[in-house]
């Protein structure tokens, strides 16, 4: 194809595109963090007493003095102008799952014709947006607009920038008149507070000193690169970011060749780009590979607490969208862009740290006797028993659907890998025998001049959702294109209540008399006795494994993300939430609408989306290919051709047939309904389309095929 020559031709030519606005890389110090407002340069910037009243608010949970805010908004805006902004802007994370923002100058209007540079207090705490025009799940009507965004000083400002500007940008909350949480933030920052104030008196059960505890997060960033030509001659990749159509190349990842390996120089300086950007806004990106599937990549940052690394993660996804179109790219975020391929998805690495610096689910040298560190891994484990509901609903989309227990996701059932060492520890605890069992030791490789490496006590699990990886449990369900505050908030909240239901125990039986080691090891030996169904260490892919969960086992088996959204207002969950202030029953009705609302759109939009396609674009390629070789007589080959073609073109019709119909019904007026439907009768119907599609894209000549294949949208780098 000449298209194909052409998209190749650019791809191999795309350092003109970019040389124009290339700069020269500087050294990572010097570039880290210079576009964030951060602690250290506030602390240059505000008096004494400003700073310090500040400084409680951040670090030791205090109320915001509304007195100093003019100060510190003077401040902020003084040193975003002096980095080039001329804007500012309220950011915040509305239920859509991304980021919204609204930007005001910093210029007003004098009496005498002229204008000032003006940012108040009141502009840096409070600004108005519109309520009613984001989902809110009938907290507000179309007629009640009214909106706030609530300055979030525990997430510093930062400057975005753009081609003729800058403009500074505030991490806010939002809710709506009447007080309910409009965003995924809010209840992050509540759940936040309740892990701290359920953890923070356990620990004193332990002598610890700290005051202050937090969850801290990593979250690993899979993405798919395509070129961008590629995909705007996809309308079902534009339209819906993942590919409705699209038969299997001869070749796909089954080589393993992909993962790890040397990386594209195209692809490796729109990674340079992206980073250096994500540096100067202090987002800690530490890796950068490519992934297993073919175009597939990861990048992925160290700890931060839960709250920043929220915003952070927002801010990734943003930066690799738009970097990736300066190279001739499009960055994919969808968890299934390609079907039969692996998918893409966010691994949540998560753990608890105190203002002292210590990580609680550090084990260190000598596990079997770090009585704290079992205590708290033994709260995660019960967190995570008592509530799979919960981090099953928090990773449920339409988009996830498609990866979950395909191609290196985790199945549906939740579960925890604990590995070898930590398990071999429980078990001794819950026998009685005690001690450490397996020790990790070192392994040789063979070599005189390699040196012995220290080895792990065990192994790691790819195919589980949840899996303890050294210091701190991965949760790798969550999607690639999703916001991870909402599994965060789940997190925080189940794992508090875990907590303090465990503290209460421990302080009995220390108050009973026992002493500190005696009472954690009853303590331990009880919760892993009554939670021990949820861990599996085996191959969470296996038919046997999905046998044994449901029914043995007894865990809970959401296959799909109706399945699981049904039960977010549980009487149990709404207890919950409400009791550590998180989510009142208002708040947590509206997500779950709002989900349902969103699996609708999401599908309808690909139904729609496949019968449009496939009705003019490849039912019509069919037919002229059809045509053109029906007219070849002399040839038997163009005969049995034209038969298959022509079987293939049948089914395609009959199954757009049904498409249509499905698409037209819609399944009600109630948005459940309608999600069901989508599920039930829509999804079938597009697979069916897409089969009779993908047969014929096997037999139409390249010249009519009216979309860039699998094969060249993998494999052009």
């Amino acid at each position: 194809m000449n298209q194909d020559f052409e998209v190749v031709a650019a791809a191999r030519n795309w350092r003109v595109d970019v040389e124009q606005g290339h700069t020269p890389q500087q050294i990572i110090s010097e570039v880290f963090g210079q576009d964030v407002l951060s602690l250290e340069t506030l602390r240059t910037r505000l008096s004494k007493p400003v700073f310090k009243s500040l400084q409680a608010t951040l670090e030791q949970g205090t109320p915001l003095d509304p007195s100093i805010a003019d100060t510190v908004a003077l401040a902020m805006k003084t040193w975003a102008m002096e980095k080039g902004a001329t804007h500012y802007t309220h950011w915040f994370q509305p239920l859509t799952g991304s980021t919204a923002e609204k930007h005001d100058s910093f210029l007003s209007p004098t009496a005498d014709g002229s204008a000032l540079a003006q940012f108040s207090g009141g502009e840096l705490i409070q600004a108005e947006p519109d309520a009613s025009s984001f989902p809110s799940g009938g907290l507000r009507a179309t007629f009640e607009a009214r909106g706030y965004t609530a300055w979030d000083p525990s997430s510093p400002a930062f400057i975005m920038r753009h081609a003729n500007g800058a403009t500074l940008c505030i991490p806010t909350a939002f809710a709506s008149w009447t007080g309910e949480a409009l965003d995924l933030k809010t209840p992050l920052l509540r759940s936040a507070e309740a892990l701290n104030k359920a953890v923070s008196p356990a620990l004193k059960l332990f002598g610890s000193q700290a005051t202050r505890v937090a969850s801290s997060l990593g979250a690993e960033q899979e993405y798919f690169l395509i070129d961008e030509d590629y995909f705007y001659r996809r309308p079902d990749l534009v339209m819906t970011g993942r590919t409705l159509f699209g038969a299997q190349p001869p070749r796909g990842q089954e080589l393993e060749d992909h993962y790890f390996g040397a990386i594209p120089d195209r692809v490796l300086s729109f990674m340079t780009d992206a980073e250096t950007q994500l540096y100067a806004l202090g987002i800690p990106v530490k890796t950068r590979h490519n992934e297993v599937a073919p175009g597939q990549f990861e990048i992925a940052p160290i700890y931060e607490q839960s709250n920043v690394a929220a915003d952070h993660q927002q801010l990734i996804m943003q930066i690799l969208r738009n970097t990736a179109r300066k190279y001739g790219l499009v960055a994919l975020m969808h968890e299934k862009p390609f079907a039969g391929i692996n998918g893409s998805g966010k691994h949540c690495n998560w753990s608890m740290g105190t203002d002292l610096g210590d990580n609680l689910l550090e084990p260190g040298a000598t596990p079997h006797e770090n009585l704290q560190f079992l205590f708290f891994c033994s709260a995660v484990i019960k967190a995570v028993d008592d509530h799979q509901d919960l981090l099953r609903i928090s990773v449920a989309s339409a988009n996830n659907d498609h990866r979950l227990g395909a191609n290196e996701a985790p199945p549906a059932i939740i579960s925890i890998f604990l590995g070898s060492e930590l398990t071999e520890i429980l078990d001794r605890i819950s026998s009685g025998q005690g001690g450490r069992g397996q020790e990790a030791g070192f392994l040789g490789l063979g070599s005189s001049v390699l040196p012995e490496i220290p080895r792990h006590a065990g192994d790691r699990n790819r195919t589980s959702p949840f899996a303890f990886t050294g210091n701190k449990f991965e949760f790798r369900a969550v999607g690639s294109s999703q916001s991870i505050s909402f599994p965060i908030t789940v997190l925080n909240t189940i794992v508090a209540d875990a907590v303090q239901a465990l503290a209460a125990d421990l302080k009995a039986r220390l108050d009973a008399g026992a002493d500190l080691q005696t009472a954690v090891g009853a303590l331990v030996k009880a919760t892993y006795d009554e939670h021990q169904r949820i861990v599996f260490n085996g191959d969470g892919y296996a038919d046997a494994w999905h046998q044994e969960a449901e029914h043995q086992r007894g865990l809970l088996n959401m296959r799909t993300s109706l399945d699981a959204i049904e039960h977010l207002t549980s009487a149990k969950n709404a207890e919950l939430f409400a009791r550590y202030g998180v989510l009142d029953a208002r708040e947590l009705a509206a997500r779950q609408e709002i989900m349902f609302d969103i699996y609708f759109k999401t599908v309808n939009i690909e139904g729609e989306t496949t019968e449009s396609v496939a009705t003019t674009q490849i039912m019509p390629a069919a037919l002229a290919y059809l045509a053109e070789i029906s007219g070849v007589t002399v040839s038997k080959a163009a005969g049995a051709i034209a038969g298959e073609v022509a079987s293939a073109a049948d089914e395609l019709y009959a199954a757009l047939g049904t498409l249509r119909t499905h698409n037209a019904a819609e399944g009600g007026e109630e948005i459940h309904h309608k999600a069901h439907h989508m599920r039930d009768h829509v999804l079938p119907a597009m697979q069916a389309v897409r089969v009779a599609s993908d047969k014929l894209e096997k037999v139409v000549a390249a010249k009519h095929w009216p979309m860039p294949t699998y094969r060249q949208m993998l494999f052009v780098k």
